[in-house]
């Protein structure tokens, strides 16, 4: 399943693209996540690549970012789709320092808000970040997500307590916004 995009495209991850993305991924620490996967291992790899199997088409879409010379850089999903309220999360994950900030993140994540709510029959997505994850907010604003609420010190992580801010976008502002994908 190929969905191109203006410089990225997105396919179906193999176990060496999991173990790539692995191995590559370096931590940001000026824009935090939740997860902080250390001690990366090919062991690690192939249980990342397991779990994606296992959830794809049932609970999960997820898809490798591609730069459209054919190399890995990052994953993109739906999440925990829920069929019956017709709503999901998207989540996102850049590997590399120097792939991040240049447009591929929001780019597949518009690719994905498309493919939910035209092909999926999705009506909501929402996503989470951190307060101080500054670059991911931006990318969701960009991508016409609304700020939904806080979550107030709901996050330990790196000996702080951090804010969890929520977002969301349904159907109806995500077609009013005319995105076509390439």
């Amino acid at each position: 399943m190929k969905i191109q995009g203006e410089s990225i495209y997105l396919d179906t991850l193999s176990r060496e693209d999991c173990r790539t993305l692995w191995n590559e991924f370096e931590y940001d620490f000026k824009n935090p996540t939740e997860d902080l996967n250390l001690g990366h291992s090919e062991e690690k790899a192939n249980d990342w690549f397991e779990e994606i199997q296992k959830l794809q088409g049932k609970r999960n879409v997820r898809l490798g970012i591609f730069l459209n010379d054919g190399k890995v850089i990052g994953d993109v999903a739906l999440q925990d789709i829920n069929q019956s309220n017709r709503n999901c999360s998207v989540g996102i994950g850049i590997s590399k320092l120097e792939y991040r900030g240049r447009g591929y993140g929001s780019q597949a994540v518009m690719l994905m808000l498309n493919y939910g709510f035209r092909y999926l029959g999705l009506e909501r997505i929402s996503a989470n970040t951190l307060d101080v994850n500054i670059g991911a907010q931006k990318a969701l604003e960009k991508c016409g997500f609304l700020s939904e609420g806080r979550e107030r010190k709901a996050v330990y992580l790196n000996g702080m307590l951090h804010d969890r801010l929520r977002y969301g976008i349904l159907k109806e502002e995500f077609l009013a916004t005319g995105y076509q994908p390439f």
